[in-house]
């Protein structure tokens, strides 16, 4: 997959597998201040159920742990539904 930039403004909100992928791909190609959402972080509360250990579980918890570690973006999550969450690329 070749995703040319600058972008301003991406949504994920496909397959979760694939979530933090999507995130090394748009990082990249976002303009400073570029903002990514992406929908069900919050997985209708798996993500916080050690007990679900599905893949698409797994790849969220990936996907929220890489954003919060990234030092190219600043987040904040909206607990709104099935969660979103917010990045601004730096």
């Amino acid at each position: 997959l070749n995703i040319e930039g600058p972008i301003d403004f991406a949504f994920i909100d496909a397959d979760k597998e694939n979530y933090p992928t999507y995130l090394d791909l748009l990082v990249p190609v976002m303009r400073s201040g570029g903002l990514i959402v992406t929908d069900n972080v919050l997985w209708s509360g798996k993500v916080v159920d050690e007990e679900a250990q599905d893949t698409e579980t797994i790849a969220i918890r990936a996907f929220n742990q890489k954003v919060v570690d990234h030092p190219e973006v600043e987040h904040v999550l909206i607990p709104l539904r099935d969660g979103l969450l917010l990045a601004r690329k730096k």
